[in-house]
């Protein structure tokens, strides 16, 4: 048994005049934070949204509540007002669990399972048999850049290796949508630079609505169609960029005018940029 794609799954486009609701929609989230007796407010009338096969991230300050809204998403925290609408139906907490497909920063990789085994555990906590998720996700480790290690353990991959098993894990959900809280936040620049550029090939070909957390701003405008910036605690939306690069990108790309001005955008609603500029 083979997985299915991104693509074998993902709706045809629409045909012209017809509307399709965001695969993703927040819609006025607000959100606190206790700490010991003091109720800290962390997000604040956050609005924003993900259209299927569209890849948004989210940038802003440490703090600012970005992936907290991930958790509100994925149905781990509650919040202190507004919907998350999948599909365009408002869906509880309760209801989201497992309808997002959410990969943190660190590879959370079970260091007593190889990487085939990690690869597999969604399709087991899923309900798959151990012996179909295995042949699933052994079915995949070429195209994810692991074949020849399906019985290492995390500690003999390098950091790059471990995500790519953890990226495997998260698609082999099978959900339409990815969650992505900074996962190359913990690589060194040449990795990441690599890594970027791979998970983009990967989109490119399967097309999965895709909401990412950076605090990167490269990343942020070199992956996204749209990249939305968040202010200080309690996050609110300040800013949103509308990436207007073409696809498949290339890293040559940074280089651009475009890409220039995009990212110089982006520095100034978050506030890095002096008033001339600098």
């Amino acid at each position: 048994m083979t997985s299915p794609s991104f693509a074998s799954i993902v709706p045809a486009t629409p045909p012209a005049g017809t509307t399709t609701a965001p695969r993703l929609e927040v819609v006025h989230l607000s959100a606190t934070y206790q700490e010991g007796r003091a109720v800290l407010p962390v997000l604040k009338d956050v609005s924003l949204a993900v259209g299927d096969g569209e890849f948004v991230a989210l940038i802003g300050p440490s703090g600012c509540g970005k992936s907290t809204l991930l958790d509100v998403v994925a149905g781990l925290v509650t919040p202190a007002a507004g919907t998350i609408q999948l599909d365009g139906a408002p869906v509880t907490d309760r209801a989201r669990l497992g309808r997002a497909a959410y990969m943190r920063q660190k590879d959370l990789l079970l260091p007593w399972r190889t990487a085939l085994e990690n690869a597999a555990l969604a399709l087991e906590v899923g309900g798959v048999s151990k012996r179909r998720a295995l042949a699933a996700a052994r079915a995949r480790l070429p195209e994810f850049g692991l074949d020849g290690f399906a019985g290492a353990y995390p500690a003999q991959l390098s950091g790059g290796m471990r995500q790519r098993v953890a990226f495997l894990r998260t698609v082999l959900a099978d959900r339409p949508l990815m969650l992505l809280d900074e996962p190359f936040g913990a690589l060194d620049a040449l990795t990441r630079a690599a890594m970027q550029a791979w998970l983009l090939d990967l989109w490119e070909r399967e097309r999965r609505a895709v909401l990412l957390v950076t605090h990167d701003v490269e990343e942020a405008v070199f992956l996204a169609d749209r990249v939305v910036v968040l202010t200080p605690r309690p996050g609110r939306v300040a800013h949103e960029e509308r990436i207007a690069l073409p696809r498949p990108r290339r890293r040559a790309v940074v280089t651009a005018p475009a890409f220039v001005a995009h990212k110089a955008a982006v520095l100034a609603a978050l506030g890095l940029l002096g008033t001339d500029g600098a």
